[in-house]
């Protein structure tokens, strides 16, 4: 039987993001975070983005810095995305 993976978004003041239910993160920089999700895939935009905290064993990511965009997309685009960034990082 498959075990439901907890997913939770908590935004405060498009400062301060936490998300349960996180099971890669795919790509990080100032502008744009990238993350493979329980629901799916998530592109969070902004400026000054900065991953404060990161438990991949228990799902847990928190971002802080101005958050403008948070876009879904279905899994089978994140997983597609995530081989392309980790085949360029390898080569």
């Amino acid at each position: 039987m498959e075990q439901r993976v907890k997913h939770r978004l908590t935004l405060t003041e498009r400062k301060h993001l936490m998300l349960e239910g996180v099971r890669q993160v795919g790509s990080f920089d100032e502008k744009e975070i990238t993350l493979d999700t329980s629901l799916g895939f998530l592109s969070l935009k902004g400026e000054g983005l900065h991953i404060t905290q990161l438990n991949l064993d228990e799902g847990v990511l928190t971002v802080e810095g101005f958050i403008a965009i948070m876009e879904f997309s279905e899994s089978k685009t994140a997983k597609g995305r995530g081989k392309g960034l980790l085949n360029r990082i390898l080569k």
